[in-house]
């Protein structure tokens, strides 16, 4: 039951999205629909006997439909033309012939313009047409006035307002809550990047404080030792002391402000050297292990090659800013492969050692079915960024348009 049930509402859901992409489309088919119930109730409403309907009425009829094509761009014109062959439609109409069938054609109208028009203004026009056509249908068309057609028109005119201003209400409740949504929304983000402004700005500070303070006594106690080392050693050792202790105290603050950044639970600091390039060897080890092959091909002064542990050899020695920054672009990139490129999926990490620069490209050839990589998503991208960007450096991401997969590519800038 479930099944049949979302197999119709797609199935309803389909020529509704249509309909609302080609609008032009929909009012033609609306117009035709009304034409089709305009001559069935006319040829159902008229009295038995008769022969096929006038050529007159007919023609009424169609112009009064064909109007409707134009709803959307002139509404209230729509509006008085249709009530005006509704009326011309009445007047003509004889003993048992139709008379007020031509109105639904009014009726569309008035609902087009309570739906797209503003609540007052609507609510005029509206009490107008009402008034209007349905008194004057009664006095032109044949008497009794008092008939059912006559009064019902009436009631079909009411409801057509109605039901165009309760839509009308509807599409501004929806406008206002998606726009309530949207303010809502930039209100979070400007709100998060005002306080990781502020938390950067308290940091920053923290951390000026505690340098300037402490290294500047020590480069002063440093001064004062090294002068006086030969003739004074005694004041030397004192100076040294306070060296030693101002230096401890700056660790210990610096310490307390990291401490800050660092969650409940997270491993204490690690007091291994900084990774670089020459740890790519075991960085690849790593994810191959985890099922994620990676080849690695080098350019250098050295000549070309390929394999992790030549990095060193090939490429040469590096600035630890930019080696340090390669070796996280190159893991993070290859964790983003790892998580998104999808099974079976191979990496390649290209490392050129330009006269100029550093230039590292990463390559998968997934097919991103475990998970979506965009450009603009995620932290790891951000960071990526934002480490080149510290060294000066530009930075490409996107799919690869020379096959499946998504590429990295960075160039680091070197002295």
């Amino acid at each position: 039951m479930d099944a049949m049930t979302t197999l119709a509402v797609s199935g309803l859901t389909r020529p509704q999205r249509w309909l609302r992409a080609h609008p032009a489309a929909a009012d033609v088919l609306l117009a035709a629909g009304v034409f089709a119930t305009m001559l069935v109730g006319a040829l159902l409403g008229r009295d038995a006997g008769r022969g096929p309907l006038a050529p007159g009425y007919v023609l009424l009829a169609l112009l009064a439909a064909t109007a409707l094509v134009a709803r959307r761009r002139s509404p209230r014109l729509v509006l008085a033309v249709t009530s005006a062959l509704s009326v011309a439609g009445a007047a003509t109409s004889g003993d048992g012939a139709p008379r007020t069938q031509i109105a639904t054609s009014a009726v569309v109208a008035l609902y087009t313009v309570a739906a797209r028009t503003e609540r007052s203004t609507a609510w005029r026009i509206a009490a107008v047409a009402v008034t209007a056509l349905t008194g004057a249908v009664m006095l032109a068309g044949p008497p009794p006035w008092y008939t059912e057609e006559n009064l019902g028109l009436f009631a079909w005119m009411g409801m057509a307002a109605a039901a165009g201003d309760a839509v009308r209400s509807r599409r501004a409740y929806v406008t206002a809550i998606e726009e309530r949504a949207l303010r809502a929304e930039r209100s979070r983000e400007d709100e998060a990047r005002r306080r990781v402004a502020e938390e950067r700005m308290r940091i920053a500070r923290e951390l000026h404080d505690v340098v300037a303070h402490h290294i500047a006594l020590v480069n002063v106690q440093a001064g004062v030792a090294s002068h006086v080392m030969d003739s004074r050693p005694d004041q030397a050792k004192e100076a040294l002391a306070h060296v030693r202790e101002a230096s401890r105290s700056a660790l210990g603050e610096l310490r307390a402000t990291v401490g800050l950044l660092r969650q409940y639970g997270d491993p204490e600091a690690p007091t291994q050297p900084a990774p670089g390039l020459a740890a790519l060897g075991g960085l690849v080890d790593g994810f191959a292990r985890a099922g994620l092959p990676v080849d690695v091909a080098l350019a250098g002064p050295a000549g070309a090659g390929t394999g992790a542990g030549r990095v060193a050899e090939v490429v040469g020695p590096l600035p630890a800013a930019v080696d340090l920054t390669a070796y996280r672009v190159v893991q993070e990139a290859l964790t983003n492969v790892r998580k998104h490129a999808g099974p079976g999926a191979r990496a390649e990490v290209a490392v050129l050692r330009a006269p100029d620069g550093l230039v590292l490209t990463v390559l998968d050839d997934g097919d991103g079915s475990a998970g979506e990589s965009s450009p603009g998503g995620g932290h790891g991208l951000v960071g990526m960024r934002e480490r080149v960007a510290a060294l000066g450096g530009a930075i490409e991401t996107g799919r690869r348009t020379d096959a499946p997969g998504f590429r990295v590519r960075i160039r680091l800038p070197l002295p």
